[in-house]
């Protein structure tokens, strides 16, 4: 249980590209940060050590790690650096091979995650949601099943709901201990349906969640995805995650009321991905509070969380919500 006076702690759940964008806003603030990242990727360098070395995929924690490292940019940059040449090893990044490395020394890809997190000097902590290789499959609404994480977009179909197999799968124990300490447990942003419901699913994230203390704040996507949740409102994110869970569990959701128009130059917009409809009759029957921010920014021609906005809104949130979490 958490007690006034302490640091906060802040407990984040998702993938590799969301996540990492929240967690660098979030490590300049004097929190405890701690990670949970998905494992369930199986394409690209992922995929192939997976298959090689039958290791959870490193690539998402990879990115997080980057994210929450205090070394010098040439020692982050490397460890991020993507091999371009080379049959054997074009497309592998190095800090997936180091973390492959590190795994087969330690025969252990958790206690490698540990060790690589001191070499990197990471401000926090980072945590695969499963410490074993597990297979993430969806149920589209037509009924196919589709099997692994990187296919299930590729349909382009609705998801009824996503599983994994096996189905008894262990978190480690630190992330339980994380989340029932946590003063404030975050969702997202990022894929709905291959990166965050991926760590709910594990039984025992599942229920710390439910019991836990701590505030659950839920930051909604910007845009829909194509293939995960294409024409998706801001109430259809919340219910798929209830329906997951199998229960009502965030507090508040956060959402983006930036123009997307107004990011770009004149002229060089083209139309992204549609923004997320913010379905508010619907989504405030959902959730006690809906918070609107202007949160995007463009990033390398992508829109984008500001991480430094989202991190200073759940700083001030922390604040303005202490000692009203549940007992």
């Amino acid at each position: 249980m958490p007690h006034s006076g302490d640091i906060k702690k802040v407990v984040i759940f998702g993938g590799g590209t969301g996540l990492a964008t929240l967690v660098r806003g979030l490590k300049k603030y004097p929190v405890e940060i701690t990670a949970v990242v998905t494992v369930a990727d199986d394409g690209g360098s992922s995929g192939r050590l997976l298959d090689e070395y039958d290791i959870p995929p490193p690539g998402d924690v990879r990115n997080v790690m980057a994210a929450l490292s205090d070394v010098e940019p040439l020692i982050e940059k490397m460890f991020q650096y993507r091999f371009a040449s080379s049959k054997d090893l074009k497309g592998h990044s190095l800090g997936n091979l180091m973390l492959a490395a590190l795994t087969n020394i330690t025969g252990d890809f958790a206690r490698a995650v540990e060790q690589m997190s001191h070499i990197l000097n990471i401000q926090g902590k980072v945590l695969p949601a499963a410490n074993q290789r597990i297979t993430l499959h969806a149920e589209l609404e037509d009924g196919t099943i589709v099997t692994g994480e990187s296919k299930i977009p590729v349909y382009g179909r609705r998801i009824r709901k996503v599983y994994l197999s096996p189905q008894e799968v262990k978190p480690l124990p630190e992330t339980i201990q994380a989340i029932m300490n946590a003063d404030l447990v975050v969702f997202g942003p990022g894929s709905l349906y291959t990166s965050i419901l991926p760590t709910i699913l594990v039984q025992a994230i599942r229920d710390a969640v439910m019991e836990c203390s701590a505030k659950k704040v839920y930051i909604c996507n910007l845009t829909t995805q194509a293939g995960e949740t294409f024409e998706y409102s801001a109430s259809e994110h919340v219910k798929a995650l209830y329906d997951h869970a199998g229960a009502a569990f965030i507090d508040t959701v956060l959402l983006n009321t930036a123009d997307f128009t107004t990011l770009f130059e004149e002229g060089e917009y083209k139309g992204p991905p549609s923004p997320v409809e913010h379905d508010m009759e619907a989504l405030e029957k959902l959730v006690p509070n809906v918070v609107k921010r202007e949160i995007a920014t463009l990033i390398d021609g992508q829109i984008r969380h500001e991480s430094k906005k989202v991190a200073s809104w759940l700083i001030q949130y922390m604040e303005s919500t202490a000692g009203s979490k549940k007992m």
